[in-house]
């Protein structure tokens, strides 16, 4: 390349940023011109804008104005017209006020005057009071002028007639309604329960709290004892029996008073005598041996009573607990015979009144089954028997007969008031039930003593074993109307503080004598 080459190549750049310059400086001042157009436009656009924004908000705070100036002005009127009508009404109080005044000064002077008319009316009454009562007193002393009776004596004559009268009818209704019921139940049921006793004759087991087991020969009773006492304390602690060996000759007595463990240890003991082989094992053996054949024997005892009792349907547990009472006593009668008999009673009489005879000979028989269970369930025989017969799914009749049988609640249905019935039948029969002599003593002196207690009578005497009570009155302090209710007054006192099987009679005597000598 040539210098001149390089020249005009220096020379077509030096005119190309040369023309390059130009142009940049054409165009900024191109651009600049546009962009001072725009923003003298912006400004005028804004100066508008704000102008309106001026003008808008000038009209806008002239309206808003005159709104607030007229609500003051409705604000104000409105207050000017409550007061206006408070004032009004304030006016009309006042006036009310001041009327109802101006009534009561009238109310109060009329009141004031009336006052005074009562006063002086009251003064008159008074008088005339007084006057009265001087013509009562005068009246009065006439009175006991002519009566020779005092005001206090008079009284007391006239509340002693009224008495009387009222002791009078009182003793009448009485017998009226004691008369009524008689006539219409006492023949019924005398021959009800004749005829149920007549048909019904039961034999009567006596038992105590011992057994007497007899020995072949005093020896035995050194084999039983064992060495140290082994034999004695095995037998004793598997029945729960006690055994009591003493001098007397060829008998050894076991004491307890669970019927069934006295049975099993009689029956163990009589077995272990006659195999003549005691030792602690042997006894073990012949313990079971026993329970087993007395648990046979009350179940065949069970089936026995549902058999004679004629009864169907009962749960073999029922059978076994009724067989249990074979060995349970009351007052030394035995309670699987007093259930029979009760049960035989309670069908007869149901049978003569109509009602069912299965279902009283059930309940009767059912009546004691709560004797058959030990103190290990707490409660009354009553209640352990109904617990049992629930549990056992027995009828409603039949509970309801079992839970008022001793009075504990209100007889609701015939068989209820027959079970009751036989059972105090069962029990009150001569020689049923024995009972301990001194308490026997001391139930008679009890009964003679609450008889003597009441005014008017003389002497008592308890006779036929406690069941009727004979009383001596005074004639002078007890007259034949007032007999009946003194009668009613010792029965209700004896039945609240006694305790007595069946029923006692109350007999009254009174007797007047009129003695005089023909000379």
């Amino acid at each position: 390349m040539t210098l001149l080459d390089i020249i005009l190549l220096l020379v077509a750049v030096a005119a190309a940023v040369v023309s390059g310059i130009v142009c940049y400086k054409l165009g900024y001042n191109d651009r600049k011109k546009k962009a001072e157009a725009s923003i003298g436009s912006a400004e005028q656009e804004s100066e508008r804008i704000l102008e309106e924004a001026r003008k808008s908000a000038d009209s806008l705070k002239k309206e808003k104005l005159i709104e607030t100036k007229d609500e003051i002005y409705k604000a104000r009127q409105e207050a000017e017209r409550e007061i206006k009508e408070r004032r009004s009404e304030v006016s009309r109080q006042e006036r009310r006020v001041q009327q109802k005044e101006e009534t009561l000064d009238k109310k109060i002077d009329s009141l004031e005057h009336k006052n005074e008319l009562v006063q002086q009316k009251l003064a008159q009454a008074d008088e005339k009071l007084a006057e009265a009562e001087k013509v009562r007193m005068g009246q009065i002393e006439m009175l006991e002028r002519i009566s020779q009776f005092t005001v206090e004596q008079a009284k007391e004559y006239l509340l002693k007639q009224l008495e009387d009268d009222l002791v009078h009818e009182k003793a009448v209704k009485i017998l009226n309604f004691e008369q009524q019921a008689k006539e219409e139940c006492e023949a019924k049921a005398r021959q009800l329960i004749s005829l149920a006793i007549a048909r019904c004759a039961a034999d009567q087991v006596s038992e105590s709290a011992v057994s007497v087991v007899p020995l072949p020969n005093d020896e035995m009773k050194g084999r039983i004892i064992g060495r140290e006492g082994r034999n004695i304390r095995a037998l004793e602690q598997l029945t729960g029996v006690d055994l009591i060996i003493d001098d007397t000759p060829e008998t050894i007595t076991l004491s307890c008073f669970d019927p069934v463990r006295r049975e099993v240890a009689r029956i163990a003991l009589e077995k272990l005598i006659q195999d003549g082989r005691i030792h602690p094992t042997r006894i073990e053996e012949m313990v079971d041996k026993a329970r087993r054949e007395v648990e046979q024997v009350i179940k065949s005892e069970g089936e026995r009573a549902v058999l004679e009792a004629n009864i169907h349907g009962l749960n073999h547990e029922l059978i076994k607990l009724i067989g249990r009472l074979h060995y349970r006593t009351s007052y030394r009668q035995n309670v699987l015979n007093h259930s029979i008999e009760v049960a035989h009673l309670a069908g007869m009489m149901a049978s003569e009144l109509g009602v069912d005879p299965t279902l009283a000979r059930r309940a009767g028989l059912l009546h004691d089954i709560g004797k058959a269970l030990s103190h290990e369930i707490e409660g009354s025989h009553v209640q352990i028997g109904v617990d049992v017969c629930k549990k056992y799914k027995e009828s409603p009749d039949i509970i309801h007969a079992i839970e008022a049988h001793h009075g504990d609640v209100e007889c609701h249905s015939v068989i209820a008031a027959l079970v009751q019935a036989a059972d105090a039948i069962s029990a009150a029969r001569p020689a049923a039930r024995s009972e301990n002599f001194e308490n026997y003593v001391k139930r008679l002196e009890k009964l003679e003593e609450i008889c003597s207690g009441f005014d008017g009578v003389e002497k008592a005497f308890a006779i036929q074993a406690g069941r009727e009570v004979r009383i001596i009155i005074m004639p002078d302090k007890v007259s034949d109307e007032q007999m009946v209710i003194v009668a009613r007054d010792i029965s209700k006192k004896i039945e609240d503080e006694m305790d007595y099987p069946g029923q006692i009679k109350v007999n009254l005597i009174r007797e007047s004598r009129a003695v005089d000598y023909a000379k």
